[in-house]
């Protein structure tokens, strides 16, 4: 008996092992089979005439990938226009700034159009307004046009543990506020005017890009979020319709040569942050495995979006207010 036992344990150890092993070669060839796709994907495209596709998704944080994503579109000659397609419930107003400002730039050079997905809310609506044209869907959500700042007050946890903070700094405001003791009535009036001054450029923004008047603009900063039948109404987006709509537009009111074939165009690692989840979303979009890719590109913008401190284009219901 003694031996059986032995036996079984042995080979409950082998099967354990192999399992890792074989996960671990997983991993491996997708990562090695995401480079080569990585590395030939201009020779497999070449310089045929195309309209490119590019996602924002999830978090938006404004890094370098996104930027020099947009900014490669921008200088490809084989490029004849841009669906940007939109995702997203927004992030800081930093970042959504410099996406914006990479997508005008992008729309000086080529046409582009926005296509909401589900959503396209706070810092995903700046980037859409960054394009020539927003295409949603009728069930799509958009808009929560406002900024939001929260940290957390653990001064009752440290209570209950008996921990006391102490500090010497330069000034009241200094590191305020610090979430080890109330906001002081000068510090929260510090952070309302940050959140006032952001707020009113981003309602500069919508004014601009949407022609709205002072009327129209408030009837939709409210920071609500509307459907895309009621943001078509209120002229929040141009037009409801998917990609198809957004390539019919190309071709009619852009003269974008028809049937052109739509390229899709990935991030690169080129900002020193290219890491194990961003390297394996290629992999396993080089593979075709589009559900797994999106797995590993949100666990690289949930990582992305938790070294990140600052005010919030963003909407959530668990966060709102």
């Amino acid at each position: 008996m003694s031996f059986e036992a032995d036996l079984l344990i042995d080979r409950k150890r082998l099967r354990r092992k192999l399992t890792w092993w074989r996960a671990a070669a997983f991993l491996v060839l997708i990562l090695a089979v995401g480079v080569v796709a990585w590395a030939f994907r201009d020779k497999v495209s070449g310089g045929q005439a195309q309209i490119a596709r590019i996602s924002l998704s999830g978090f938006i944080s404004g890094d370098e990938r996104t930027l020099n994503l947009i900014r490669d579109v921008g200088e490809s000659q084989a490029v004849r226009a841009v669906i940007v397609q939109i995702s997203s419930p927004g992030g800081t107003t930093s970042g959504a700034e410099r996406v914006y400002n990479a997508l005008r730039e992008l729309s000086a050079k080529k046409p582009t159009v926005a296509v909401v997905g589900g959503l396209a809310a706070s810092g995903g609506y700046i980037a859409a307004i960054g394009t020539d044209r927003i295409v949603a869907l009728e069930t799509s959500l958009v808009g929560s046009i406002g900024v939001l700042m929260q940290y957390p007050n653990v001064e009752g946890l440290l209570d209950t543990l008996g921990v006391k903070m102490e500090e010497v700094k330069s000034s009241p405001l200094k590191a305020a506020p610090n979430g080890f003791e109330p906001t002081s009535p000068a510090a929260r009036a510090a952070l309302e005017s940050l959140i006032a001054d952001s707020y009113a450029w981003f309602k500069r923004l919508v004014r601009e890009r949407r022609r709205f008047d002072d009327t129209q603009l408030t009837v939709v900063a409210d920071g609500r979020v509307f459907t895309g039948h009621q943001a078509a109404e209120l002229g929040l987006i141009d037009q409801i319709g998917d990609r198809r709509d957004a390539i019919r537009w190309l071709e009619q009111e852009k003269k974008v040569t028809r049937d052109l074939p739509v390229r899709e165009w990935k991030r690169s690692g080129s900002d020193g942050t290219f890491g194990l989840w961003s390297a394996l979303a290629i992999g396993a979009h080089g593979m075709g495995l589009t559900n797994i890719a999106t797995i590993f590109d949100r666990l690289d913008n949930q990582l992305a979006a938790d070294r990140l401190d600052g005010l919030l284009a963003l909407w959530h219901p668990a966060l709102e207010k």
